[in-house]
């Protein structure tokens, strides 16, 4: 299974066999010797990733780089690994999202497993997440007047109507239509409603949490 593993632990020894192993199996991998230095990278997430993390390592614990990526918005799953089980933590690290929580020496199977649930995880939690992110990404390029002939298209107004509220011209909506089309990377209405109903702006548009603008002059439908 693709994927990439961020390997943190302070042993030299046991990340190089780690890495050994994870690439013979045709994983790509990422060494760290400290909790610091994965911090000081933040890893990407854009491909299926999981981190294997010792939870005793001299500086920052696993524990507290756990809590670090979550404030972050980190969404990939960590498997930690001990060498000297401990209930609590163990406990406080699977509350607080770790995917695995396994006890060294481990053996290669086991880990492998872990690792390919954790990825597995990540490409369920990350995929609707970057689609989403995306999709607001385009929202976000929109002008306030092209966001607000967004909301109006998607709530089914027509181009006469929306020129009417906006005081503006029915040719000056066509244009504004037509940029907000090529921004959200749409060719139909229904395509657009349906990336509006993914950002969330859908539901807003037909509840109402549009204020109509009072404008003094028509020249602000250029904005």
């Amino acid at each position: 299974m693709p994927g990439l593993v961020h390997v943190i632990d302070d042993d030299a020894s046991f990340r190089r066999a780690i890495e050994r192993l994870l690439k013979h199996t045709g994983y790509e991998v990422a060494i760290y010797a400290s909790a610091q230095q994965l911090l000081d990278r933040p890893p990407s997430e854009g491909v299926p990733s999981c981190i294997l993390l010792d939870v005793q390592i001299p500086g920052m614990g696993g524990p507290e780089l756990q809590a670090r990526l979550s404030a972050l918005g980190s969404t990939l799953p960590i498997i930690f690994l001990t060498g000297h089980p401990d209930i609590p933590t163990t406990v406080r690290a699977i509350k607080a999202g770790a995917s695995d929580f396994l006890t060294k020496p481990v053996s290669s199977d086991k880990l492998l497993q872990a690792i390919e649930r954790a990825i597995a995880l990540h490409e369920v939690t990350f995929g609707p997440k970057s689609k989403l992110n995306l999709v607001r990404a385009r929202v976000g390029t929109l002008t306030p007047r092209e966001r607000e002939v967004f909301e109006r298209v998607i709530r089914g107004d027509t181009n006469k109507e929306i020129a009417r509220a906006l005081g503006c011209t029915e040719r000056t909506i066509k244009a504004h239509r037509q940029k907000v089309m090529e921004k959200m990377q749409v060719h139909t209405l229904a395509e657009l409603v349906s990336v509006a109903e993914r950002a969330g702006v859908f539901a807003l548009a037909i509840g109402g949490g549009m204020a109509d603008p009072i404008l003094d002059d028509r020249s602000a439908c250029m904005a």
